[in-house]
């Protein structure tokens, strides 16, 4: 089968659609993906990709062809400037494209307009096209600020409903988004398909060896909705805690801001980006990891990836988020979860993990729930299947 494959992001960005590409290309199809110039997250295009360079590569089996992109820099306008100018610039290539292929998957992250090309491709050759939502539009605008009753979320909400209503089979990442998008545009053609975690996050990679130290970690993107300032007031309130040390992996918008609020945390420590390779030993220094987001009903219907991979290696979970992770992870018995952005309620959950006694039985029922609801196989197996009848 010839998939061609739109996603605004792919390596040497941080995200699963690579993985992805390379597994279909080892089950036999032949890949082609329409992506953007790598600048995500912080905004500035990746050496070795300025000026037009490695427009077309082919990695590990995968074609890859990179569109104009504008970098998101900070602030608004260059955000725009990013979306739109992928979304015109793959919609322009796609259009121009004679190979024929027999399936379009979109992995749909922010923006929405990134389907654009998918649906170009699509009516021009009439063939199916299946989305995996990520990101709920025009609610992932809400996250960062702009209010509903505003010109621009109404905008958006007609743009993002003309797109999923074109999409032939939509792909859900999260069990609450099947409401939402009843609820907002009348759709019913959704499928849960939760996230996973790549092969080489396991608990053998991941064992922490014996110390005298409770190791808290928090590893992903550092933006907004994160909200790891939670994150930083916890290890203020617990300075007083004798060998308890705070990890920080990853980067993005709010990195700086975050290194300044704990400049005076020696408890706490920032590791910057790390390729997704190094990951696993960053994990292996944690007793267990720390998942949080703004207290938002948007993000309240959210299943961060991240959630996957610290179950696949088998660690405790400790959640300041509300709605469907704090359900999974009641649901699993792997951890703590208090509300979003309550430090309180997070101190109070550190300190009944620091003084349990069935640390390791929590770490495996993490581990054990992944297993039966999360596994890379199962993804694999379910995205092929649904490329394939479609």
């Amino acid at each position: 089968m010839k998939i061609l494959v739109i996603c605004q992001y792919y390596y040497p960005e941080p995200f699963r659609i690579t993985d992805i590409c390379e597994e279909l290309v080892k089950r036999g199809h032949e890949v082609t993906v329409v992506t953007g110039t790598p600048n995500y997250p912080m905004g500035e295009i990746y050496e070795g990709y300025r000026e037009g360079e490695k427009r077309d590569e082919m990695i590990n089996g995968v074609k890859v062809h990179r569109c104009f992109t504008i970098g998101r820099k900070h602030g608004s306008i260059y955000r725009f400037l990013n979306y739109y100018s992928y979304a015109f610039s793959s919609t322009s290539y796609v259009k121009k494209l004679k190979e024929e292929f027999d399936v379009v998957f979109v992995n749909q992250l922010s923006p929405v307009m990134m389907s654009n090309a998918g649906i170009k491709y699509k009516k021009k050759h009439n063939k199916k096209l299946v989305l995996y939502c990520l990101d709920l539009w025009p609610e992932s605008l809400v996250v960062g600020g702009v209010k509903r009753e505003s010109l621009i979320y109404n905008y958006f909400h007609k743009v993002s409903e003309k797109i999923y209503k074109q999409v032939d089979k939509i792909l859900i990442s999260s069990k609450s988004f099947s409401e939402y998008f009843f609820k907002e545009f009348g759709i019913r053609n959704t499928e849960y398909l939760p996230q996973y975690a790549e092969a080489l996050f396991t608990p053998e990679q991941c064992k922490k060896e014996p110390d005298e130290y409770i190791d808290l970690m928090f590893a992903g993107n550092l933006g907004v909705a994160q909200n790891v300032y939670t994150i930083i007031e916890a290890a203020r309130l617990t300075q007083d805690v004798k060998n308890l040390r705070w990890h920080i992996v990853g980067d993005g918008s709010e990195y700086e801001n975050l290194k300044e609020q704990a400049d005076d945390l020696p408890n706490v420590l920032f590791y910057g980006r790390k390729p997704l390779e190094e990951i696993p030993k960053y994990y292996a220094m944690a007793d267990a990891m720390l998942v949080t987001l703004n207290a938002d009903p948007v993000l309240s219907l959210t299943l961060p990836g991240k959630v996957q991979s610290y179950m696949a290696v088998g660690k405790p979970l400790i959640g300041s988020i509300d709605g469907e992770t704090a359900e999974i992870i009641k649901e699993a018995d792997c951890g703590y979860c208090s509300k979003a952005e309550d430090v309180d309620g997070l101190v109070k959950n550190i300190k009944l993990f620091i003084n349990s006694d069935h640390k390791e039985q929590i770490g495996i029922n993490a581990r054990n729930f992944y297993e039966s609801h999360f596994i890379r196989n199962r993804y694999m197996d379910t995205i092929e299947r649904k490329l394939t009848e479609v």
